[in-house]
């Protein structure tokens, strides 16, 4: 019996605010597929697009990989950011070459901005009950 010829798979994990993402990449002609849709179905704005495809673009490997990752929690912003943070992951994981390119474009840094917590006797994180003298 004769063995399927495996692709060769470089795994990162992206995270931006609530989201997080798991980004495969594979031998390809360079689609991008987020949660079973093409990206451009799945995200509507160019730059959310846009986002999604800079590391590639900065290691001119469009056209290279196929992109296949499965992105959950947040907002299609956060979740633009977190598939850009796990695409250049995969890529350092693909060729310890692009991680000089990648760092210097700021694309490897996870985003520490989170939603800050409600504290207790306020309205929201920093909103206070209107002030009143009397």
């Amino acid at each position: 019996m004769a063995k399927k010829s495996e692709k060769i798979v470089f795994a990162g994990t992206g995270r931006r605010k609530k989201s997080i993402a798991r980004v495969r990449l594979t031998e390809g002609n360079g689609t991008i597929t987020v949660n079973g849709a093409p990206l451009d179905e799945y995200f509507g704005t160019e730059i959310l697009k846009v986002i999604v495809k800079q590391p590639l673009t900065a290691t001119n490997t469009v056209s290279k990989y196929d992109v296949i990752c499965k992105v959950q929690g947040g907002g299609y912003t956060g979740q633009a950011g977190a598939i850009r943070h796990g695409i250049a992951r995969a890529l350092v994981e693909a060729n310890a070459e692009f991680r000089p390119v990648l760092k210097s474009n700021g694309f490897l840094t996870r985003d520490p901005r989170m939603k800050e917590r409600k504290k207790y006797g306020l309205k929201k994180a920093r909103k206070a009950p209107q002030f009143s003298k009397r």
